[in-house]
Order: C-alpha cells, then sequence, then structure tokens
C-alpha cells in the first residue's frame, strides 16, 4: 500500500483493507477494500450472495475475517469485543427485514441494545423510544404495540428507529427499503437522509433497488463474488464503462455476471 493510501485510510471514519473471510470452501469477501469519510454515504450493490451483507456485518464485528484489517476512525476492531469498539465509536445496524423481537414491544425493541450497557428506567426508555419514533414519523402510541401489529413499512421505521437509538456515528443499513412499495420506498430513503444528516453519520447501506441508491449515495461501490469490481458516483452508472455495472444496471443476460441477477 502507498503512502497515502494508507494515509486515507487512516484518516477515514470507516475503511476495508484487503479483507477476506471464507465459509467452508467458498469465499464470501476476497480482498475487499474500500474507505468511507466522516459524513460519507457509501451504498454498496451487486447480485446476490456478492458479499454486501457479510461486509456490513463483517464492519460491526459480527463476523472476523481470516485476513485484512478494518479501521474505525483509524484504530483497527478486528478481534475486538463490544465494549472496545464501543469506545471507538457508536454504531447502529438496520437488519434485513428489520430483524425486530417479536416478544417485545416497539419501545423494548428501540432500547434494547442500549438497556445491556446502560440503566434505563422504563419510563426513559419509553421517552426515549418515543423520541426516536417521531423521528422516523411515527406516533408515540406505536411504542406499546408489538412488531406483529405493524405493517412492513412501519417494521422499517422501527428498524431505523432502533439503529438511531443511541445517535451513532456510523449507521450500517442492510436492504432498508426491501418489499416496500415505491412511495414507502421513497419515504424510507427521505427518512434515512433527514436523520444522516441530522446527525452527521458516516452511512454504509447494501441496497438492490437502484434508484434509491442514487438518492441516498455520495459513493456507490459495486460487488460481485465476494470482490469489489468498481466504485464511482451515482451519476456514473449508466455509463460506467465497467461491464460488472452495465449488466447490473441495465439487466442484461450477457455479461461477466455468470449467475443471473437472482
Amino acid at each position: 500500500m502507498s503512502s497515502l493510501a494508507h494515509s486515507q485510510q487512516q484518516s477515514a471514519e470507516v475503511a476495508l483493507s484487503g479483507v477476506s473471510r471464507r465459509f467452508d470452501d467458498t469465499f464470501s469477501l476476497q480482498d475487499v477494500s474500500f474507505s468511507a469519510a466522516d459524513g460519507e454515504s457509501i451504498v454498496l450493490i451487486g447480485p446476490s450472495a456478492s458479499g454486501k451483507t457479510v461486509t456490513l456485518k463483517t464492519i460491526i464485528g459480527l463476523f472476523r475475517p481470516d485476513t485484512g484489517s478494518v479501521l474505525i476512525r483509524g484504530e483497527e476492531t478486528v478481534g475486538l469485543n463490544d465494549a472496545e469498539r464501543a469506545r471507538i465509536a457508536r454504531v447502529g445496524m438496520l437488519f434485513q427485514r428489520s430483524a425486530l423481537f417479536d416478544s417485545m414491544t416497539v419501545w423494548e425493541n428501540i432500547t434494547f441494545r442500549l438497556g445491556q450497557t446502560t440503566r434505563l428506567q422504563k419510563s426513559e426508555a419509553i421517552d426515549l423510544a418515543e423520541e426516536k419514533l417521531a423521528a422516523v414519523g411515527l406516533s408515540p402510541d406505536t411504542a406499546l404495540l408489538f412488531p406483529v401489529e405493524l405493517s412492513g413499512g412501519m417494521q422499517k421505521r422501527v428498524g431505523i428507529a432502533r439503529a438511531l437509538a443511541d445517535n451513532p456515528d456510523i449507521l450500517l443499513l442492510d436492504e432498508p427499503t426491501a418489499g416496500l412499495d415505491p412511495i414507502m420506498t421513497n419515504v424510507i430513503n427521505d427518512l434515512i437522509l433527514e436523520n444522516v444528516h441530522n446527525l452527521g453519520a458516516t452511512v454504509i447501506s447494501v441496497t438492490s433497488n437502484l434508484d434509491g441508491a442514487r438518492h441516498i449515495a455520495d459513493r456507490i461501490v459495486m460487488m460481485n463474488e465476494g470482490s469489489v469490481v468498481w466504485t464511482g458516483h451515482p451519476d456514473d452508472l449508466d455509463q460506467s464503462g465497467n461491464a460488472y455495472v452495465d449488466q447490473f444496471v441495465h439487466k442484461t443476460a450477457d455479461g461477466p455476471i455468470g449467475a443471473g441477477l437472482t
């Protein structure tokens, strides 16, 4: 790595360098390298099983890479426990399908992680949950409901509220608009932009919705078969000159993405 590249990684909010991860006999990540500056919104795109979700889970520490480095604010995080990571930066994550706990109320879901590290009175937790619900456009009454009582769009909003609960410095979003109709997709994307702007957070998202990617991204990273194959500005997607991006964007059968666009 050049001294300039090393300096850029050190100054980035999040920086992956040479990250590889093998499951059984298959690579999920192969030499993945990219960075996100403070306050930048990075969106990961690519076909199914290209390593996007594994990348997010590696950043947050749910997966440990076999090789490579994951720096947050210039500090190596590979091998750190949750408390050590929290000392470096607050990281919030929205999981696919929101991953809400069915047996817990909305306020319990939103404050669950905070409750593991902070002594919150019930009234304080409910107040905090109502504040975060308001930030995603939901009424205070929602705090007392259970996930089964919510629509898909409301569950997404609650998932975002949970990710925002401790005012994160870094926000990881895994398919925040999957399964939503076009109107609700636009609502969620606007909520993401509004809250990210208010927090000043760095955001790394995974999405299959290219319109959404163009809407929320400062920069786009495309992955295929566990590797980064292109990085560029959203305005360059249609005329990228990259065979992987061209095939993905234009949804053609011919191209280097051999498995198709399922």
